[in-house]
């Protein structure tokens, strides 16, 4: 049981954020800690489209968030979903696997770190057509969608234009990282493993509604980026837009008009939406959420108007200290997530001793890294900006370096080492979910249920 003198934290999701808020208070005494996650893992999220192509296996990137706490008491894991925060009364409200499906937890501090997804724009229906590789669940059935794409062509090599054409959906990292690695499956790992197709023959388009792949990047990165994908055999369409998304076609728009590109494959990798938690608190505590679901927050990360309310990482914004009017929308990467994670934690300790509150939270730009293939990355560190072997080399180490659990740190190593020498990939299994129905009329390419 919890002492009444103890300070009673209650943590939504078990990613970058919530995960180093759980680290930071998880030996603080004062202070017993629920970290609430409808998943029993915590996902290395940046290297689910190696999942995705497959280079790792899931387990090599997820570690289950029990074995992470375990031997610290004063942190409970629950699974379960958040349905409903009632601010007024320090409650939560969860759907769960418990008598009565319901559960009700209170707290003394609340953050919520539920992240994002990505935004089909309005048209929810392409969801289940094109999939992402946000969660291990949709990477694993895209990795079964790919390789069965390779499958069906073998069988029909009539049929082999479309079931060889993949469409990845928006050039940022995920996109770039996402159709690279499925060029370099078709033209080195499956090279020489089927009779009647050609692997090497397939096409991987990369759709892009901007005019250049990697827009975040500064100059000369998104021009070294394009070099890389297009040794790859990739074909990079800048100023493309999707306008429909069929089981069996994307259909695009240029300045030249709409044009149909026949394809089983579709990943989407093209804007973001935060967590419908952000909406939810922003719906009872009226605070302002942006176009795309993003809650403001204060400097402090505070809700405003709720100051035992913490939230952060993709599902908030940040107003600015001095002034107080404008805003700040980070970028949606893991170490802005992180960072904000600790920070809360220092907020929480020093409430819970009866300190004055830290400094308002400011982020430390530590850089961007993206990989586009075998030996070939674009890097920009502290201003440093520098591409190819050298590039792919420290993304390879900062990613082994931010892995959680060293057992998978090792494997993952091993498991590069293996493919950069071999060209193999180990983990290309199909699972039935992941099966793409022949049939161009059918409704959905995988029922799953």
């Amino acid at each position: 049981m919890t002492e009444a003198s103890e300070h009673r934290v209650v943590v939504i999701g078990g990613g970058f954020g919530g995960l180093l808020a759980v680290k930071g208070l998880a030996r603080r005494r004062g202070v017993e800690v629920t970290l609430i996650d409808r998943h029993n893992y915590h996902l290395f999220q940046p290297l689910t489209y190696q999942v995705a192509t497959g280079g790792l296996a899931p387990g090599d990137i997820a570690m289950p968030l029990r074995h992470i706490f375990r031997g610290r008491k004063q942190v409970t894991v629950l699974l379960g979903q958040l349905t409903e925060c009632r601010l007024d009364q320090k409650q939560v409200v969860l759907s769960a696997d418990a008598p009565g499906g319901v559960m009700t937890v209170p707290y003394d501090t609340l953050i919520v770190a539920a992240g994002s997804d990505y935004s089909y724009f309005g048209h929810e229906e392409w969801r289940s057509v094109a999939l992402e590789v946000k969660s291990l669940d949709s990477a694993v059935e895209v990795r079964g969608r790919i390789l069965h794409a390779f499958e069906v062509a073998e069988l029909d090599p009539a049929q082999e234009e479309s079931w060889l054409t993949f469409v990845v959906v928006g050039a940022g990292p995920t996109g770039v990282e996402m159709a690279g690695q499925i060029a370099e499956l078709a033209h080195d790992t499956l090279a020489g493993e089927f009779r009647n197709v050609d692997p090497g023959a397939c096409r991987v388009l990369l759709v892009e509604a901007t005019d250049r792949v990697l827009g975040a990047f500064p100059d000369p990165l998104p021009r070294r980026a394009l070099r890389s994908l297009e040794h790859l055999r990739v074909t990079v369409m800048l100023d493309h837009r999707v306008v429909d998304v069929r089981p069996d076609a994307v259909v695009l728009e240029d300045q030249n008009g709409t044009s149909e590109i026949a394809t089983r494959t579709i990943v989407w990798a093209a804007g973001v939406t935060a967590s419908p938690l952000a909406r939810m608190l922003g719906e009872a505590s009226g605070a302002e959420v942006d176009h795309a679901g993003r809650l403001t927050v204060e400097p402090d990360l505070a809700l405003p108007g709720h100051p035992e309310v913490l939230a952060l990482g993709d599902m908030v914004r940040v107003r600015e200290a001095v002034g107080g009017q404008a805003v700040v929308t980070y970028p949606g990467l893991a170490p802005v997530a992180m960072q904000q994670g600790r920070y809360a934690a220092r907020v929480v300790a020093a409430r819970a001793a009866g300190r004055p509150a830290p400094a308002p939270f400011r982020y430390r730009d530590k850089g961007t890294l993206a990989t586009i293939g075998r030996a070939r990355a674009v890097a920009d560190i502290k201003g440093l900006r520098f591409s190819g072997f050298f590039a792919w080399v420290t993304w390879l180490f900062v990613h082994i370096f931010y892995l959680i659990g060293f057992e998978n740190r090792v494997v993952v190593l091993l498991r590069w080492a293996f493919s950069y020498f071999t060209r193999g990939r180990g983990n290309r299994l199909i699972t039935e979910a992941a099966r793409i129905p022949a049939s161009a009329d059918a409704s959905s390419p995988s029922s799953g249920e």
